[in-house]
Parts: C-alpha cells; sequence; structure tokens
C-alpha cells in the first residue's frame, strides 16, 4: 500500500484527471450509453498513465540530477522499473479499450498515445516537440466523436489541437532552467519563457475562440463569460508562476481551461454541424 501513493504522483494525476474528465463529459454530451461513457473514460484514463509513467521512467536520471524531490523515481520513492512496466501495461491496455468505441476511434485513440509517447522520447529536445501535444489534443474529441458515431467538424478538431499546443508551452515553464541545464532543447526553451508565456496567450483563448465561432450561426450568448472565466484562470496562474518559478499553477490553469471549454460547449448545445 505504501508505493500506491508514490505510483499515482508519477502518473501525473492532474492532466491524467483533467483530460479523462473531458472525454466523459464529452461522451455524454452526446448521448453515448453509460457503457460507451466509461469505455472513452477508460481508454483516455489509461493513455494517460501510460504517458505519464513512461514519462517519468524515462526522465528519471535528469530529475535526480535536477532535485526534483516531487518525482518519486527520481526521489527513490518508487523503482524506476516498475513504473516503466507500468507504463508499458497502461499502453498495452489502452489499445483495446480505444477499440470498445469502434475501429475507426480505436485508430485514433492508438495515434493519440503513440504521438504522446513520441513526445517522450525523442521529440521532447527538438523543435518538434509541439507536434505531439497539438496531435494528441485533437485526436481527443476526435476520438469521443467517433466512438458516438459522428464525425467530428473542424473546428472541434482546431480546439483541440489550439488547446494541446497552448498546454505545452505552459507545462514547460516550471522546468524552463532545469531542462536548459540538462541539454533539453523543445521548441519552448527555445522560445524562452517570455516567447512561451506569448505563444500560450494567443493559442489557450483561440482554441476558446474557435468553439464559439466554428459552429454555424452568432457565437453563443455564454461564450463571452466561458471566455472571461478562462481568462482569469490563466491570469491565476501566470500570477502563481510569477512569484514561484516552479509552480505548476499554470498547467493547472489550462485544465480549468479545458473544462471550461467544454462545459461551455455542452451548455451551448453541442452542435457538430
Amino acid at each position: 500500500m505504501w508505493v500506491a501513493i508514490p505510483l499515482l504522483r508519477a502518473s501525473h494525476p492532474e492532466p491524467a484527471a483533467g483530460v479523462t474528465a473531458v472525454a466523459v463529459l464529452l461522451s455524454i454530451g452526446l448521448d453515448r450509453p453509460l457503457g460507451g461513457v466509461i469505455a472513452a473514460g477508460a481508454a483516455v484514463l489509461a493513455s494517460q498513465l501510460s504517458i505519464g509513467w513512461v514519462n517519468d521512467a524515462l526522465d528519471a536520471e535528469r530529475d535526480a540530477a535536477a532535485g526534483r524531490s516531487d518525482k518519486p523515481v527520481a526521489a527513490g520513492k518508487v523503482s524506476r522499473r516498475l513504473v516503466a512496466v507500468l507504463g508499458a501495461v497502461a499502453a498495452a491496455v489502452c489499445v483495446p479499450l480505444g477499440f470498445l468505441s469502434g475501429w475507426e476511434a480505436g485508430l485514433v485513440s492508438a495515434l493519440a498515445l503513440g504521438s504522446a509517447l513520441l513526445y517522450d522520447w525523442p521529440l521532447k529536445s527538438t523543435a518538434a516537440s509541439v507536434v505531439p501535444y497539438a496531435v494528441s489534443f485533437t485526436c481527443l474529441p476526435a476520438f469521443v466523436v467517433l466512438g458516438a458515431g459522428k464525425t467530428p467538424p473542424l473546428w472541434l478538431l482546431a480546439a483541440g489541437g489550439l488547446l494541446g499546443a497552448g498546454a505545452h508551452f505552459v507545462n514547460t515553464l516550471p522546468d524552463l532552467d532545469a531542462d536548459e541545464r540538462s541539454g533539453v532543447r523543445g521548441l519552448p526553451q527555445r522560445f524562452g519563457r517570455r516567447g512561451s508565456l506569448a505563444a500560450a496567450a494567443v493559442l489557450l483563448p483561440a482554441a476558446t475562440a474557435a468553439l464559439a465561432f466554428g459552429p454555424p450561426g452568432p457565437p453563443p450568448v455564454l461564450f463571452w463569460p466561458a471566455l472571461g472565466v478562462s481568462l482569469i484562470a490563466l491570469s491565476w496562474g501566470w500570477y502563481r508562476m510569477n512569484r514561484d518559478t516552479t509552480s505548476r499553477a499554470p498547467f493547472l490553469a489550462v485544465i480549468a481551461v479545458a473544462l471550461i471549454d467544454v462545459v461551455f460547449l455542452l451548455i451551448s448545445g453541442l452542435n457538430l454541424d
């Protein structure tokens, strides 16, 4: 039992819970039966657990060198081998779970998982580091919509890609200095802190705007409150980061924005035309 909490921390539980919640809420909004909602949520959760565990297993030496006491593997609270094995098992489970939503959705789910794992290695340290985030977040609504027997519209896919790209720039902010020292040179590291903040400030509101202006007709009245709450959440994240450059608050704010966007979409009516 003592190892359960370090294993949970190594799975990156906050983004895992947030992304899974997005999939579940979208599935409910598309009127999938309970079994379909559970299947979609389970596939996404398995993929998120795999991505988190594999990431911490691959980065164990780098995290230890950077003194990352918040990383259970680097801190010696759980073995690197165990986390790597669990990551592989979660990936293997994710694939058949994805196909429970249909063969098209299953292929998209597998693509999302493969893309995210390619970020863990080798794309994290390249100028293409943003690509896996954009691809995997684009796949998320595509997987859910295809699982409901519908065709995902381009505006919904664009919103997912924009959100994912913005999340990448935000997620790297607390580790920029340590990444530079360890030789990680992804796109955010090349942009620097100010450049990454600027990129995120454009991409994240653009994701909300895509949900409002993408469907036919005028944007729903709730767009402006949703945008306002999203900007407040992001501002809170920036404020906390300015007080502590290692704070994870900006990424938590991005998760909040994703959930706000989904709730806005569902309340406004999920028009997939």
